[in-house]
């Protein structure tokens, strides 16, 4: 397993986080805050203090093989995915459908096919560093303040620019069906206005997921712009899955 964790806190019930693609170790703590119990936020190849990734790391099966190797090595039974590490929860629940007892999606960007390329994406492959920190700074809304944020970002999209392809040959899972028989409290959070992650692939996953719910948040960056409402969902929904199946 080519992937790094950080624990924080203690007790029961632990929460394994799995990150976007290109997260900053400040964006990846953003999907634990608040959680009660132990959260293990991972770290994808790539990111951070994780080695480099090789060729086929960012296949769907071989990120799925990670992260559930991650839950297993920290007996986790809930968890929180933004964005990539949506994805990579969808395909671990289609391949073990009682795994984990609840989980938050966050953002999902696929479902069963790839999401479509962007000017993001184009730059990345191009190896452009300005255009790629003007899109990445284009994604922060009037009036935030992310501080080093958009650097941090930028430099942490360019170690993992030769991933791009290999995400984009595939998807989470084959298609709707393979997730008929999961067994996890699903929650999906989605935005209004947000082009990487469109709203009708968050609709789709939680269609397709039995019992899944689904918030939506009128933002383009609700982890920025709903970061108290975000964690706040995502705390609710791990204590009531909690309350109807303690671990």
């Amino acid at each position: 397993m080519s992937t790094r964790s950080l624990a924080l806190g203690s007790g029961a019930p632990t929460t394994l986080v799995v990150p976007g693609l290109g997260a900053t170790a400040a964006e990846a703590r953003i999907g634990a805050s608040g959680l009660p119990g132990t959260r293990v936020v991972l770290s994808l190849p790539g990111h951070h203090d994780a080695p480099d990734p090789v060729p086929s790391t960012f296949t769907w099966p071989r990120l799925a093989a990670d992260v559930l190797a991650a839950a297993d090595a920290c007996s986790a039974t809930d968890a929180v995915g933004t964005s990539l590490g949506a994805g990579c929860l969808l395909a671990v629940m289609a391949a073990h459908p009682h795994r984990l007892r609840a989980a938050v999606l966050l953002l999902p960007a696929a479902l069963d096919a790839p999401r479509p390329p962007d000017a993001l994406d184009a730059a990345l492959r191009a190896g452009d560093p300005e255009r790629v920190h003007a899109l990445v700074a284009a994604e922060v809304p009037d009036g935030v303040e992310v501080g080093a944020h958009v650097l941090l970002r930028t430099q942490a999209l360019l170690r993992l620019r030769h991933s791009i392809d290999e995400l984009a040959a595939a998807a989470p899972v084959t298609g709707p069906g393979a997730l008929a028989a999961v067994g996890t409290r699903v929650l999906v959070i989605a935005a209004t206005d947000d082009p990487r992650h469109p709203l009708p692939v968050a609709r789709a996953v939680a269609a397709a997921i039995p019992g899944a719910r689904l918030e939506v948040l009128d933002s383009a960056a609700p982890v920025l712009t709903h970061r108290s409402l975000v964690r706040r969902l995502t705390v609710e929904h791990l204590r009531s899955a909690a309350r109807a199946r303690p671990a």
